[in-house]
Parts: C-alpha cells; sequence; structure tokens
C-alpha cells in the first residue's frame, strides 16, 4: 500500500510540475492563412477584428492568396492599411494584363491593332498559350508595396517571421519559401494554374501552393507557436450545377486532397475561422466590400476567444506605424539574366532608365510594360537589391520559346472590300532583336505588306517595309480633269478608277523624350492611276476618249518615285478607334528626289503634312476627341499624283487619301488642305459606342501661298454612327452628310484595319 503511495504521489507531482511548466512557458499565436483566390479579402477582414482583440501574431504561414495578405500583414502593414489599399486596386485589371498601349512601340501598335488571333506556330505546329497572363502587373505592385523590406531576404527577420508554401510543378513536392526576394516567393504561391505562368525559383518551376497544402499549419506550429488562428476561406467541393466553367471544375479537381485534409487541420487549430463564402467564387475580385465583410463576421462570432487568447498572451501591443510607400529608387546597376536572344542594347532600351539613374517606380513599372508589350518574354520577375545604399535592379528574364506565329485577321469596309488576313512572323531570324513579318492579304482586293525590323528600343531601330495596295472606285471625272491631262468631256460624269500602289522604304527609328518616336528612311513608290471604262462612259453623240479598244487599260500615273523622307510622331492615345484620352501629333516631310517621270512633268518638290488631337473626358462614359490636320505641296512641279484627296471614312492610311465625313472617297483634291474634326463618343454600354462627328475643310491648290487656308471652311460634313469593340475589332456604322451635297453616306466597317 505504501508503495502505490508514493507512485500515486510522484506522479500527481510530476503532472502538477508538467501542467505548471505548460502554463508558464509563453504564448507564441501562430497564424495560419489559406488559399482562395478572391475569397482571401475575407482575411483582411478577420486581421482588423483580431488586431481589435489586441493579439500579437508571432508567426504567419500563408498560401496563394493567404501568402499575398500573411506578407504583407508581415511586413509591417496593419489590417486597417491593407483593407484601404485593396480597396483602390482595380484587380480585374491587375490580372487581365492588358498592357497600356503607350508601353508599345509604335511596330506593336500597330500589330495589336491589325491582329485578330495570334497562335504560336514553332516547328509547323500550332499551340496555345500556357496561361491567360504572366502576371507581370500583380509581380509589378507587389514590388512596389514590399519595397520597405527589400533588404530582408530571410523571411524570419521580418517585423513578422513568415513563410509561404509553393509546389513544384515537376514532382508535384510541396516547397517551403521562407527566404529569397519577397515578392517573388508570394507570387510563385500564388501562380493559379492556367491563370498565370509558372514561377522559377532556385531551378525550380513553382505554381500555386494550395495544389498541395492550402492550410499548412504543422509548419506554422514548427515554427514555434503554441496557439494557432486560422482563417480558413477554401472552396468547399461543388455540386454540379456550380461547375460551369474551367476554373472551377479546375478548383473542384484541386479540393479532393484539402477538403479530406481540412476534418483534421481544423481540429488542430485553436481558434478556427470559416467564413460564409461559399457562394462567392475565387475570381470574384469585384465583389471586395461584401467578402472582407464576411471575414470580420465570422472572426466577430470567435471574438471571446480571441480576447481570452490576448489577456492570457498579456502583451502591450504596439500600433504599427504607417508604411510610407516610396516613390522612387536610386539604381546602382542593371544585372540582366536569362536573356539569350535579346541584347542588353534591346532590353536597355525597352526600360528607357534614366541617365541619372534615379527612378520612380511609376516609371519602372512602364519600361517593365514596355518589356512585356514586346511578346519575348513569358515573364520578367526583377528583384531591387540592396547595394551600399542604393539599388541593383536585377532582371531575370523568361524567354519565350515561341520564335513564330501564326496571326489572322477579317475586315470589311466600302473602299477595299472584303479582305481575309494570313500573317506569318517570326523572331530572331537572322540577328538579336530582329522580327520578320508578312501580311498576305485575299479578297476583293489583293494585297500584301512586309516588314523586317530590328528593335533597339529607345536607341536607333532599323526596318525595311514593302507593302502593296490595290482598289477601284468611282470618281468625279473632273478630279481627273484638274489633276492629269486628259482631254475634257462634259458627257463624262464619272469613271472608275484603278488605284495600284507599291510602297518600298529602309529607315532608322529612335525615340525623343521617352514620348515621340523619329524617323529617317529613303522611300520607293510605284504608282499607277488608271482605269478601263472610260470609253464605255463616253456618251454616243460624243468622240471617244481615245482610238485604242475600250477593254485596254489607259494609264494616268505610271511612274516610279524616288524620295527621302522624316516623321517625328507621337501617340498616347489610350485607344486608335475609340480614344478617351491622351494626345496625338505626327509630322511627315517627303523630299522627292527622282521619277520615271511617266507623264514627262516631274520636278523635285515636296510634301509636308502633320496632324495633331487630343481626347478629353467630358463626363462619365461621355469623351471629346478633337484633332486638326493639314498639307501642302513645297516646290513649282506640276506633278499632282500626290495631291491631297479628301473623303470618305476609315482609319487605314493609303498615300495621300484623307478620310473626310460628307463626302465619298476621293472627293475633293487639291496640294494643300487644312482640317478639323471634333467626335463626341459616348459609352452608353460596355464596348459600345454612340459616335457624332463634325469635320471642315479648306481644299484647293496653294492654299497656304495665297492665304485662304485661314478663311471660313468652304466644306463640311457630319456624322452619326455606332462602333463595337469586338474580338475582331471595331465593327462600325456611320452615316455621314454634307450641306453642301445632296447625296449622304452610309459608311461600314468590321474588324481591325489593314
Amino acid at each position: 500500500m505504501f508503495k502505490q503511495f508514493v507512485v500515486v504521489l510522484f506522479l500527481g507531482i510530476f503532472c502538477f510540475g508538467f501542467a505548471q511548466n505548460k502554463e508558464d512557458k509563453p504564448i507564441k499565436v501562430g497564424l495560419v492563412l489559406s488559399g482562395g483566390g478572391a475569397k482571401g479579402f475575407a482575411h483582411i477582414g478577420a486581421l482588423k477584428v483580431i488586431e481589435e482583440a489586441g493579439i500579437k501574431i508571432d508567426y504567419i504561414g500563408g498560401t496563394s492568396m493567404g501568402a499575398i495578405v500573411g506578407a504583407l500583414y508581415a511586413s509591417g502593414y496593419s489590417a486597417k492599411a491593407l483593407d484601404s489599399i485593396f480597396r483602390n486596386t482595380d484587380f480585374t485589371a491587375l490580372i487581365q494584363e492588358n498592357l497600356p498601349r503607350d508601353a508599345k512601340t509604335f511596330y506593336e501598335k500597330e500589330n495589336s491593332e491589325k491582329y485578330a488571333l495570334t497562335l504560336p506556330f514553332d516547328n509547323f505546329k500550332i499551340s496555345f498559350p500556357s496561361a491567360l497572363s504572366s502576371g507581370q502587373n500583380v509581380y509589378n505592385e507587389l514590388v512596389r508595396m514590399l519595397y520597405h523590406v527589400h533588404e530582408i531576404d530571410d523571411f524570419n527577420k521580418l517585423p513578422i517571421p513568415f513563410f509561404c508554401i509553393a509546389t513544384n510543378v515537376e514532382t508535384g513536392d510541396e516547397v517551403l519559401l521562407n527566404k529569397g526576394y519577397l515578392p517573388a516567393a508570394i507570387m510563385a504561391s500564388g501562380t493559379f494554374p492556367s491563370l498565370f505562368e509558372p514561377s522559377e525559383i532556385n531551378g525550380q518551376l513553382l505554381i500555386d501552393g494550395g495544389v498541395i497544402n492550402n492550410y499548412p499549419i504543422d509548419k506554422v506550429l514548427k515554427m514555434g507557436a503554441t496557439h494557432i488562428i486560422g482563417i480558413d476561406v477554401q472552396h468547399g467541393l461543388s455540386s454540379r450545377e456550380n461547375l460551369s466553367s474551367a476554373t472551377e471544375i479546375l478548383l473542384q479537381i484541386n479540393n479532393y486532397r484539402s477538403v479530406k485534409d481540412m476534418v483534421e487541420k481544423s481540429e488542430k487549430t485553436d481558434i478556427y475561422i470559416k467564413p460564409d463564402i461559399d457562394k462567392y467564387s475565387v475570381i470574384d475580385f469585384n465583389l471586395f466590400n461584401e467578402i472582407i465583410n464576411k471575414g470580420e463576421i465570422a472572426a466577430r462570432e470567435n471574438y471571446t476567444s480571441l480576447k481570452e487568447l490576448a489577456l492570457r498572451q498579456n502583451k502591450k501591443i504596439i500600433d504599427k506605424a504607417p508604411i510610407i510607400i516610396q516613390d522612387s529608387i536610386e539604381i546602382n546597376d542593371l544585372i540582366i539574366n536569362g536573356s539569350e536572344n535579346y541584347s542588353r542594347g534591346f532590353i536597355k532600351g525597352k526600360l528607357r532608365l534614366p541617365a541619372e539613374n534615379k527612378i520612380s517606380f511609376q516609371r519602372l513599372h512602364k519600361g517593365v510594360s514596355n518589356l512585356s508589350a514586346t511578346g519575348s518574354f513569358k515573364s520578367i520577375r526583377y528583384e531591387l537589391k540592396a547595394n551600399k545604399g542604393k539599388t541593383d535592379l536585377v532582371l531575370n528574364l523568361n524567354e519565350n520559346p515561341n520564335k513564330t506565329f501564326i496571326r489572322m485577321g477579317v475586315h470589311y469596309d466600302n473602299l477595299l472590300n472584303t479582305a481575309g488576313l494570313i500573317n506569318l512572323t517570326k523572331k530572331n531570324i537572322l540577328f538579336d532583336d530582329d522580327v520578320v513579318s508578312f501580311d498576305f492579304i485575299l479578297g476583293d482586293n489583293v494585297r500584301y505588306n512586309f516588314q523586317y525590323y530590328i528593335d533597339k528600343g529607345s536607341y536607333w531601330s532599323f526596318g525595311i517595309t514593302s507593302r502593296f495596295v490595290g482598289f477601284n472606285q468611282g470618281i468625279d471625272y473632273r478630279i481627273l480633269e484638274s489633276n492629269f491631262d486628259v482631254p475634257i468631256n462634259p458627257n463624262i460624269n464619272s469613271i472608275d478608277l484603278d488605284v495600284s500602289d507599291v510602297t518600298n522604304q529602309i529607315y532608322g527609328q529612335t525615340v525623343v523624350k521617352e514620348e515621340f518616336a523619329f524617323i529617317l528612311g529613303l522611300e520607293h513608290k510605284s504608282l499607277k492611276f488608271s482605269t478601263r471604262t472610260i470609253g464605255q462612259q463616253t456618251s454616243i453623240d460624243s468622240a471617244p476618249l481615245n482610238e485604242t479598244n475600250t477593254n485596254e487599260r489607259l494609264y494616268f500615273e505610271r511612274s516610279n518615285f524616288y524620295s527621302t523622307y522624316g516623321k517625328l510622331k507621337l501617340d498616347t492615345y489610350n485607344d486608335k478607334f475609340f480614344p478617351t484620352s491622351g494626345l496625338f501629333f505626327e509630322g511627315d516631310l517627303h523630299f522627292y528626289l527622282a521619277s520615271s517621270d511617266f507623264n514627262d512633268n516631274f520636278k523635285e518638290f515636296s510634301v509636308v503634312q502633320a496632324r495633331m488631337g487630343t481626347a478629353f473626358s467630358l463626363a462619365k462614359k461621355l469623351s471629346l476627341n478633337l484633332e486638326t490636320q493639314g498639307g501642302f505641296k513645297l516646290g513649282i512641279s506640276p506633278v499632282t499624283s500626290f495631291d491631297f484627296v479628301l473623303g470618305g471614312f476609315g482609319a487605314q492610311r493609303i498615300n495621300n487619301f484623307i478620310p473626310f465625313f460628307g463626302y465619298d472617297f476621293l472627293g475633293l483634291p487639291g496640294n494643300s488642305f487644312v482640317k478639323g474634326l471634333a467626335k463626341i463618343d459616348y459609352e452608353f454600354a460596355p464596348k459600345n459606342h454612340l459616335v457624332f462627328a463634325a469635320n471642315y475643310a479648306n481644299v484647293d491648290d496653294d492654299l497656304f501661298r495665297t492665304g485662304e487656308w485661314f478663311t471660313a471652311p468652304d466644306f463640311s460634313g457630319y456624322g452619326i454612327g455606332y462602333g463595337w469593340e469586338s474580338f475582331i475589332g471595331p465593327v462600325q456604322f456611320m452615316y455621314s452628310w454634307s450641306p453642301e451635297r445632296s447625296n449622304s453616306n452610309l459608311f461600314f466597317s468590321v474588324g481591325y484595319w489593314f
């Protein structure tokens, strides 16, 4: 009996001592944040309540969106600050990665506004992009917001020790990320398959950590946490009615393991916060307010437990000092990794780093966007590394392995009629940084466009182009009488004019003052104006215009012209077809030096022209686009083939044919003109526009010499129409009229112009 008493007494003393030691052990609170896409906004609402309860977080582990929110919180942001930041972020714009138009060179703008479909075509096999977005915009924001901790590469040394989870896409292994560059780590953890390109860190190809471990509680416990607060925003298993998209199906497959694992993991969680967000999708980024409120409600349901834990923690909470997001940095050195087929000059030229090396984040992001807009890289993961009080910019580039592309487009308009385009584009064909492109256009008028371009960004770039365009248009015969040496015949009102234009150019281009493109080049142009119908238009009573068979072609112009030219161009319009903001300027000087001289009348002459405009908002969805345009010929050459001819509607520039509402194509000729345009655009529904336009012009010979360009306009025209931004390009209807004419015109176009 005595022995039994001693054993019981010993066990009692041991258990009391163990319990006493456990109670005396300092409380360390670990926070586990699950992934869940847009549902992760609920983390912020819950964190606001956790802070209100007075709890100090000692460790944070997160996955996917939980990694992003967790890293920002661990770096020093308060829950209130995160609420403010996220509320003012357009997540849809970040994810869709619609690069701003001004991030593209003029060559790239032309490509993006010509083709309806682009597909990789390497080794004569068509493939499809591996992801919808590279995630570049998201990454840019993470770099900016976490710059205040850019010197820390051990996440345990953050204000709150932190880690996140990613998945090795090649092996399926779980990857713990607690060292390195913080924005890159959390971007890898949140790389949802098919939405974002996989991230590469330390030679491993990584995707969303939620694939393997979406609630990393065990690793938070290993950090030293004695109590766990978990915020679970994971998507449960969906019924068949809700599996209506590829995203939802992928999520369902991924959730099989997670749902099973959470039975055990939730039991290990001391305070388990589960917001009621089953009705929300992982892509409901526009429902920020609702989701964040759900997180706050769920945390308040656990407020008593949170408050008790805070009292037991017995730590004085010091309010987090607000983090001032730095506006600019000073670049010490540029280090480029992973670029095998693109030169340092190409990359620096795109980044446009200032000479003094002090650069704002806005300008840095624009430079990265310029580089991304080339399509040469699948992803650009740059790091800002501390170096002797300055910052090294380390570019980790992942080249796009696709160098060959098939591009397609369709188009219809009243001048060129029906057209289908197929393009072959290939990069790095002869040199680094080069691209060759060939458009073949079939339809009512066969055309082609060849371009070879060596792109050096803001340095001097070089290009060669060759293009052919031809069309037939009925015009007033008086235009021919006033411009070419043809007999005056009052019995002919109009003829069908065939226009053939082959243009070959070689040029150099550079950037001036960041936005302007300056171009110098040489040009050869083969120009033909002809008709087969002039004899058929002659009345029976009149003498025939010529003695040849009416089926033979009669030429009015059939010359080769040789010129040198210069251009200065600025284009910050946010949209080519429906601009609501930005500026436009294009100045062009062509000096014609020689000609094969079909009409035996060539003398050296120049043609100068300029167009400038602005677009701005008048009210919500209502904008105004104002433009002015003019041109004139210098010299006494009687050549009229390069005179300006106003009329018609369109965005495709052919020779010196200028669009003008109220008149049909090729309706108003002269060797000089001035024109003003005002266009009001009301976007009454997304991508649907109601447009009203008014334009005025003076057109005649030698307007600027006689001073008549400054008089009241002789010609006016108005248009009202509808435009729709379709996936194949703009679809536009425009009814136009002029008080000077009895006839009106209905212009119609479908698809991108080419």
